[in-house]
């Protein structure tokens, strides 16, 4: 932490950099615009879907959950691409975990919506 940056004056520029993160992937990454798309639709559905506190939070979460794994796979994505662009196993590979992480987290969000919506209207 850099000196004189506490209390709130360090959660003002915590704050400020989450922004300045938040709108740089928007502006640089396809698949969180994507995803940030698919959420925004999504959302209002939870509420109609979920019959329970805890389903609306599982639905609205693993939305979230998507964002938030796209958002650590696009600054792994950054940095591999910050340290060269020539072909390295370890590079190459570092991407390819980020992206499986993304898939599980929307296999997560496929499933926790597609069981909750069948037992909403087929339970």
């Amino acid at each position: 932490m850099k000196p004189g940056h506490t209390g709130l004056t360090h959660l003002v520029h915590s704050t400020r950099y989450s922004w300045k993160g938040l709108k740089a992937a928007f502006r640089n990454e396809a698949a969180f615009r994507q995803e940030v798309v698919i959420t925004a639709l999504l959302l209002p559905f939870a509420w109609w879907i979920g019959d329970s506190i805890i389903s609306w939070l599982l639905l609205v979460s693993s939305l979230f959950f998507v964002l938030i794994v796209e958002l650590l796979n696009s600054a792994i994505e950054n940095v591999v691409d910050r340290i060269g662009t020539e072909h390295h196993e370890l590079s190459g590979r570092a991407k390819d975990i980020g992206s499986a992480a993304v898939m599980l987290s929307l296999i997560m969000a496929g499933l926790t919506w597609g069981l909750l919506g069948w037992e909403k209207f087929f339970g």
